[in-house]
């Protein structure tokens, strides 16, 4: 074995060898199956060394086994298996191997090798993926550039949901204003308060952006250098530079940090750097840079842009249409967009309202565009996106534009170009019928109050526009994941969404909470299986579809109760010796069938539907020969879980390439409750990690066999 280099291992009191301690993290985006399996193949590759090692599990629902100021203390390296940020400061003074999670599970034994020759890490210092070939992990700006677009979709959704609402119910339109409340009214109460929702929404994304980048003391620069960007009036600009300019001032004030954080001084002012020096000179900096410097091309481009527009009044009305669909698409809120609105704004008073009416088409096509693509396309974005998604179309009714940044934020060479040629469509046909909007706002809900004039051709156009902008998003967001799977399969294995994003896939089960701050569990697994495998929406089966009687369930309840593992989920009656199917649908639907003999399913066919479109998010193959289908549909009654083998393997596009022999289905109803299936599910994630545990279920000759071997899971 390698020693480390560095100070030798300390002796014990006779003079022997101290034994090598390595601690590891595992991590995913979604906390679910790879973060288990890494820390189970890590473990046991480190036993069988003779290492001691602890491995800290980060997921969706917080840390378990959590590594301690003692544990790293005594430690002689550290490997971080990690698709998501971890916290490396705890680890200065100590060698790190930073890698991919999927190299956790794939290569353990060349981490452990590699780990006693990593680099040393220094407090304060940026952490990128290993030098040591590890593995492929997220950039920090995009785990920085995620962290921000997490936070700010509570902000989003709250603060948009909020105004369309109080739009909708207390506002009427209003030539001189657009859509008017009426001032000290309680409607007025309820957008005032989604106004700030939006507010928040820019410097929030700014302040996390730079707290993943440079931690707690990047928070406050971050923050003020993102609200600044959004205040126009602080750099003589009539609008902000937006969520653009809030990523920029992010950036900026992470990295800002980062290299003052390398400025030495002395031991005396050490312990007020982080939390007086730092902020206050990040943020000064930040500040005056953004409104001296940046501040001053932004308010050049909007004065520029303004005159050029009018020089176009009287040009081709689909070229002038197409042109101010492309401006309002770019930045939804920013200054490109905000001269584009108030030059069509301005126009209103001049009787040409054709312009606005451009205007009105191409604002709500962006949050319509990318709330459809995540229905069309579910498999390409994460819960959370998909939750944002219908929070996304139910503002582009009312005009709200912001409704989109989040999506925009997550992938912005991918969104940002279709949101524009959608906004292009939808203003150059509104400009070639000759749409008219005599207020000063957009969205369907501008037409449905009246203010619009050739209603048919604007929603036409409205239509139009949100059909070819959630195309374009889905085609391109289909051909970057495409490319980057490519790599994963030789670099991490993994494939994620944004927020966080996106939060997004994996090849097991996958979480709910990619853009989720916080980590790991031991209930994570059994959580993907019963809390994310929810189906993505709903069928009605066919009549003929196969069903349990009752009187059937209580002929089993009457019976002698069989052998039970798993909390009582898997009993003999749902162990089959062996598949007939040669498929993943027919075994989904073989399995399906199979727990149908509990009498805790009422519709087959549905819950082989709820199944099918959780794979077609993302394979729950793990590799390993092992596959756990999975649905929560209210097919089924109570939760249940069968367990088959397949001698000659069936195929289920798992990473490794491995057929699936060893196959357990999950069904939960939509309403489950409790949590201890979720534990147990999870030790049976980590058990089948252990190659003699899979070959004694392979070997078990007979159902109560099977039932034995499982009951190692405890």
């Amino acid at each position: 074995m390698t020693s480390p280099a560095g100070p030798p291992p300390t002796g014990g009191g006779s003079g022997e060898q101290k034994r090598l301690k390595l601690l590891a993290v595992t991590a995913c985006p979604t906390g679910i199956a790879h973060t288990y399996m890494a820390a189970e193949k890590l473990a046991q590759a480190a036993e069988s060394r003779g290492i001691d090692m602890k491995v800290e599990t980060q997921g969706s629902i917080g840390a378990e086994n959590v590594l301690d100021d003692n544990d790293v203390n005594t430690a002689d390296g550290v490997i971080v298996a990690a698709d998501k940020d971890v916290d490396l400061s705890r680890f200065a003074g100590k060698r790190v191997l930073t890698v991919g999670v999927a190299e956790g599970i794939r290569h353990p034994e060349r981490l452990i090798e590699q780990v006693l020759s990593a680099p040393v890490h220094e407090a304060g210092a940026v952490t990128g993926a290993s030098g040591a070939g590890g593995g492929k992990e997220r950039s920090v700006g995009y785990k920085a550039l995620m962290n921000g677009v997490s936070y700010m979709i509570p902000f989003v959704v709250v603060g948009g949901l909020l105004i369309a609402i109080s739009l909708s119910l207390g506002g009427h339109t209003d030539p001189s204003g657009g859509l008017v409340i009426p001032k000290d009214s309680f409607w007025m109460d309820v957008n005032n308060i989604g106004v700030i929702g939006f507010t928040l929404m820019v410097p929030i994304l700014s302040g996390y952006i730079a707290y993943a980048i440079g931690d707690r003391p990047a928070l406050v620069p971050g923050m003020i250098g993102g609200w600044i960007a959004n205040t126009g009036e602080l750099y003589d600009s009539k609008a902000g530079a937006g969520f653009i300019g809030a990523i920029v001032t992010g950036f900026l004030a992470g990295y800002l940090v980062l290299w003052i954080k390398k400025v030495k001084v002395p031991k005396f002012a050490q312990p007020i750097m982080p939390i007086i020096v730092i902020p206050i000179v990040a943020t000064t900096a930040l500040g005056l840079f953004f409104i001296y410097v940046i501040g001053k091309p932004i308010s050049w481009v909007f004065e520029n842009l303004t005159d050029w527009l009018s020089g176009m009044t009287g040009t081709s009305a689909i070229l002038l249409g197409a042109i101010l669909g492309l401006m309002i698409a770019f930045d939804m809120g920013g200054p490109v967009n905000k001269t584009a609105f108030l030059f069509g704004a301005g126009l209103i008073a001049t009787g040409n309202q054709t312009v606005m009416g451009m205007c009105a088409a191409a604002i709500p096509v962006m949050p319509l565009g990318q709330g459809l693509a995540t229905l069309i396309r579910k498999r390409l974005y994460t819960e959370q996106e998909r939750e944002t998604g219908l929070a996304s179309l139910f503002m582009g009714c009312f005009g709200i534009s912001e409704g989109a940044i989040p999506f925009a934020a997550a992938r912005p060479a991918q969104v940002i170009p279709a949101n524009m040629v959608g906004g292009a469509v939808a203003g150059a046909v509104a400009g070639v019928a000759g749409v008219q909007d005599a207020v000063p706002h957009g969205g369907p809900i501008v037409a449905v109050l009246g203010a619009v004039s050739g209603v048919p051709m604007f929603f036409v156009a409205v239509v139009i526009g949100t059909v070819v902008t959630a195309l374009t998003t889905v085609a391109l967001v289909d051909v970057s994941e495409r490319r980057r799977r490519g790599e994963a399969l030789v670099g991490t294995g993994t494939y994620t969404g944004t927020g966080t994003g996106t939060a997004g896939l994996e090849p097991a089960l996958v979480g709910a909470g990619a853009g989720v701050p916080g980590a790991g569990a031991a209930a994570v697994v059994a959580q993907a299986a019963v809390r994310e495998a929810a189906a993505t929406g709903s069928s009605t089966s066919p009549a003929g579809s196969r069903a349990t009687s009752t009187g059937a369930a209580d002929e089993t309840a009457a019976d002698d109760a069989p052998a039970e593992v798993l909390s009582g989920h898997l009993t003999e009656q749902t162990v089959k010796l062996q598949l007939d199917a040669a498929d993943k649908e027919s075994a989904i639907r073989e399995m399906a069938e199979l727990l149908a003999g509990t009498g805790k399913v009422t519709d087959v066919d549905e819950l082989v539907a709820t199944a099918l479109r959780r794979e077609a998010q993302g394979t729950t193959g793990l590799g390993e020969e092992i596959a756990i289908p999975h649905a929560k549909t209210d097919a089924v009654t109570a939760p249940a879980v069968g367990f088959a083998r397949s001698v000659q393997g069936v195929e289920w596009e798992s990473l490794d390439g491995t057929k699936a022999r060893l196959v357990f289905m999950i069904a939960v109803p939509e309403a489950a409750a409790g949590d201890e299936h979720l534990r147990i599910l999870s030790l049976l994630s980590r058990k089948l990690m252990d190659a003699g545990f899979r070959e004694r279920l392979l070997a078990a000759t007979d159902e109560s066999a099977v039932l034995e071997v499982l009951r190692e899971v405890g």
